[in-house]
């Protein structure tokens, strides 16, 4: 006499395991969907705090630049956008000219290495200028020779070029504002700042370079980023109910 096991067993332990494994993928997708969710969230709320800083600090009383003893605390959270001046005398014939494209059209950056009273020396970005005001002499009335006074951001220099474009310093083209290749390229002595100052509005003699032309804009998608994690954590439990919905009108078709 032969013993088997009761008829329906294993099927009736199939549709259970599918039930388990399925709700399990559904979870899964659902509590993702829900960190990436809150991580956008947190990402909104630090955002928001970074534009607050540096609208603070754009608006701020300019402040002596740091010089050699603070060179080493300048970094680009705490420091990006400083408002800043400087006093001292430029090098004009170290200047470098850097592609731009700003409100003004396509042309370059006048950057200038400037002697710091203080005895050390910082790049300035002077301002824009178009292709045909590029050269020394086509702007000669702004090429300032007694002491001068800067007040403008402090910048986080822009290391080894622009988009798709390296620096070619051998040439002297350059695509970023790179200040340790500038001053490398330039043969700039003693201590320089590892930053650069965007120079503010104030009009240079002859009225080029134009300065205050800095861009400070951030990307702040995360909201949408959010509510697009949050949806779809919303539907991933809609498709859950929908799915348990069907296997139960399947389970109970089978038993008629």
């Amino acid at each position: 006499m032969t013993s088997s096991s009761a008829p329906g067993s294993g099927s009736g332990r199939r549709p259970v395991a599918r039930l388990v494994v399925g709700l399990a993928m559904f979870a899964v997708l659902f509590v993702g969907f829900s960190t990436l969710g809150v991580w956008q969230v947190q990402r909104l709320a630090w955002k928001q705090d970074l534009i607050r800083q540096v609208d603070s600090r754009i608006h701020a009383e300019p402040v002596p630049a740091p010089g050699p003893q603070g060179f080493d605390a300048v970094t680009r959270q705490a420091d990006q956008y400083r408002r800043i001046m400087a006093s001292g005398r430029f090098l004009h014939d170290r200047e470098v000219r850097v592609k731009a494209v700003t409100d003004l059209g396509p042309g370059f950056w006048i950057v200038t290495p400037l002697e710091d009273a203080r005895g050390f020396t910082v790049l300035i970005n002077r301002g824009f200028v178009p292709a045909e005001r590029a050269a020394p002499d086509a702007r000669a009335e702004g090429q300032v020779a007694g002491p001068a006074t800067v007040t403008g951001l402090l910048r986080i220099s822009e290391p080894k070029g622009g988009f798709l474009r390296d620096n070619d310093p051998a040439g002297d083209r350059w695509f970023s504002r790179d200040v340790a290749a500038i001053a490398s390229a330039k043969q700039l002595s003693g201590p320089v700042a590892p930053y650069f100052i965007d120079a503010d509005a104030t009009p240079n003699p002859g009225d080029w370079p134009r300065g205050g032309l800095t861009v400070v804009r951030f990307a702040n998608s995360h909201l949408v980023y959010a509510l697009t994690w949050f949806g779809l954590a919303l539907m991933s439990a809609g498709g859950a109910w929908f799915w348990l919905r069907e296997e139960r009108r399947r389970r109970a078709g089978r038993g008629r």
